[in-house]
Parts: structure tokens; C-alpha cells; sequence
């Protein structure tokens, strides 16, 4: 990996004002959590919904959305990733830098807060399996919305799209679609590493499948960004 295009893609990051929206969504998932344990709620009644519900199915896509489609996006978009690219530097170690900066913010962003969220439902262990989680989801959606940055130029709303209709719709309909989504992969990894009552969501997916798939999709979506780089450079087109 490549420290100075990640240092660089660190700062840019921060230094937009797009991070301020990672601030408010981890913070009100963890204050719902907090209010729900004060107001004496039984942990296993408000995880599921809290966690799974709203921490899974819409808070770590969503935050891996704006980091992974921003990390690349923005230079696309004000043309400075022509200079990038005219540097004598692999198109994998580029990628590589870009995929490591959104995998550690969304992490961050995300796993923190569901640690806490864990220790806050008086397990441990659920903490451990959520933080799992959420970087086994981070890396996967990190490695989805940074190819779609270069496979489309609308990536965040193809994001959406695939987060709102094929996870959020068809992955609560059809269980076919389970095997194809992130956030089954990820709600399986804190499911089986936590063994927790305080989280009684049985997932159909077992820990090493799950695990094996969200590692699948993560390696096969960053060649993909890496091939895509690859042809950018050339013809200078993005879709």
C-alpha cells in the first residue's frame, strides 16, 4: 500500500465537508441504544431492531457509501486524478491506498459504535461479534462503492439503489438474495461470534460462509477497480 496516496486520500477525506456526515447517524444509533438501556428496556428486546434493524441494514452502508464513493469520487469529479495517475505508480497500489483509507474510516465510523453498543447491552462478546461485523461489512461495501466510483458516474445513487432495493427489499423477500447481500454476511458474522441473548437473530448463512463470501466480494470488486483504473487511464471515461 501505498502510505503517500493514503495520507493524501486521508486529509482529502477529512478535509471535506462530506465527513461531517459521518458524525450524526453512529452517534444517534448509539444514543437510541443508550436510551433505550436507561429507560430499563430488556437488551434482547431493543438490540434487534436497533442493531440490525438501523445499524446494519442502513448505518454501516451508508457510511461506507460516502466514504468509499468519496475517496475517489471527488477526485474524479475535479479532474485531479488525471495527476495522480500520470505518476509512475501501479494502479493497484493506488487503489490499494484508496481501498485501506475508506475500509479504516468506515470501521471506525461504524465499529466503534457498535462495540459500545454491545458493551452497553452488558455482553462482551456481542461487542467483539459487532465490531466483527461491521468490519467485515466495511471492507466488503468499502470494496463495492470504490469499483462503482469508476464504473459509473452516478456511484451513490447506484449505491442506494443497490442498499434501499436489493438489500433492504428483495433480501427481505426473497432468501435467495441473502448469498448476494453485505449486510446478511455481516448480520451472520456478529450472530455467530457473539452466541448472545441479548441478540436473537438467527442467521441462515454460517460463520464461514459468511465470512468467505464478504471476502469474495471485497477481493473481487477491488481487481475490479484496479482493471478499471487500468482503462481510465486511457480513455478517460468513467461510464
Amino acid at each position: 500500500m501505498n502510505m503517500t496516496i493514503a495520507s493524501i486520500t486521508l486529509r482529502g477525506l477529512f478535509g471535506r465537508r462530506r465527513f461531517l456526515l459521518l458524525l450524526p447517524m453512529p452517534l444517534m444509533l448509539l444514543g437510541l441504544a443508550w436510551l433505550a438501556d436507561a429507560l430499563g428496556a430488556a437488551a434482547e428486546d431493543w438490540t434487534p431492531p436497533i442493531v440490525v434493524g438501523l445499524g446494519f441494514a442502513v448505518v454501516l452502508p451508508v457510511m461506507a457509501l460516502i466514504v468509499g464513493t468519496g475517496v475517489l469520487g471527488s477526485e474524479i469529479d475535479d479532474g485531479t486524478l488525471v495527476h495522480v495517475l500520470t505518476k509512475p505508480l501501479p494502479r493497484r497500489d493506488i487503489i490499494l491506498a484508496k481501498l485501506a483509507v475508506a475500509f479504516a474510516v468506515s470501521t471506525l465510523v461504524t465499529g466503534v459504535p457498535m462495540f459500545l453498543i454491545g458493551l452497553i447491552a452488558g455482553s462482551g462478546q456481542l461487542a467483539l461479534g459487532l465490531l466483527a461485523a461491521a468490519a467485515a461489512g466495511s471492507l466488503a461495501y468499502s470494496a463495492l462503492f470504490l469499483a462503482l466510483s469508476l464504473l459509473t458516474r452516478r456511484p451513490v445513487l447506484v449505491g442506494l439503489a443497490y442498499v434501499l432495493l436489493w438489500e433492504g427489499l428483495l433480501g427481505n423477500v426473497l432468501k435467495g438474495t441473502r448469498f448476494l447481500s453485505i449486510q446478511q454476511y455481516a448480520v451472520s458474522i456478529a450472530d455467530h461470534i457473539a452466541q448472545s441473548p441479548q441478540m436473537p437473530v438467527h442467521s441462515s448463512i454460517s460463520l464461514p460462509v459468511a465470512a468467505a463470501l464478504a471476502l469474495v466480494v471485497s477481493v473481487a470488486f477491488t481487481v475490479l477497480a484496479v482493471d478499471r483504473l487500468r482503462s481510465f487511464s486511457v480513455a478517460g471515461e468513467t461510464s
